[in-house]
């Protein structure tokens, strides 16, 4: 079968992480070969340009961070995303270039001219490369930061105030009203299992040509 390449988004907290982890866990017992990832990192490099771009004590602009990531995306993309779907698996990651266009861009108060210049220098580092199905999970800032802070996680944009996290998701929900068709949201609020659920239903729609 043709790969794909299927991102999870949304703001700290939202259960990105556990339920890509579950969702790979569901794909596999179907019998698919699927690849886990996660922005920044996915290969050695990459995973250096985490630890600097997430480590609280650097002070870094908002320029720096973004070229960082960009880097760090190019290699991600060229050593394993686009290797591993023109092999044919399913690949999930944990963020793409959304959270570049959110975090360092519609967050920030960025002109029409600057998110202009961020899509285009995104598009650049990850040659072209985007997403078939992109799942944004969705609830009130006050909720998740407060979920991902009783876990005792702790980095550079969990430091950030409510008023930051709450401007990441007006972010995120510009851009799925912008593009429906590839971004969906998903009610990060409910329990696990309810979520889980989401998120098989709109992976199913894809693998069998819903969308």
């Amino acid at each position: 079968m043709k790969g794909l390449f299927i991102t999870f988004e949304g703001i700290d907290g939202g259960g990105k992480t556990t339920q890509l982890a579950l969702a790979a866990k569901w794909l596999r017992e179907q019998g698919y070969e699927v690849v886990e990832s996660r922005e920044p990192g996915g290969t050695p490099l990459a995973e250096k340009v985490r630890e600097l771009v997430l480590d609280p004590s650097l002070p870094l602009t908002t320029t720096t961070q973004t070229l960082l990531y960009l880097a760090a995306r190019s290699e991600h993309v060229d050593k394993l995303l686009r290797p591993s779907v023109e092999a044919g698996r399913i690949v999930l990651c944990d963020r793409f270039s959304d959270s570049t266009l959110v975090y360092q861009g519609l967050s920030q108060g960025k002109s029409l001219e600057e998110l202009a210049l961020l899509r285009n220098l995104c598009s650049f580092a990850s040659a072209g490369m985007a997403p078939d199905l992109t799942l944004v999970f969705d609830g009130r800032p006050e909720v998740l930061v407060r979920r991902r802070a009783a876990r005792g996680v702790s980095d550079r944009y969990e430091l950030q105030g409510l008023d930051f996290h709450q401007a990441l998701r007006k972010g995120f929900l510009a851009l799925a009203e912008a593009e429906p068709e590839r971004l969906q949201l998903i009610d990060a609020e409910g329990s696990q299992e309810q979520v889980a659920a989401s998120v098989q239903q709109a992976i199913s729609a894809l693998l069998h040509g819903e969308k």
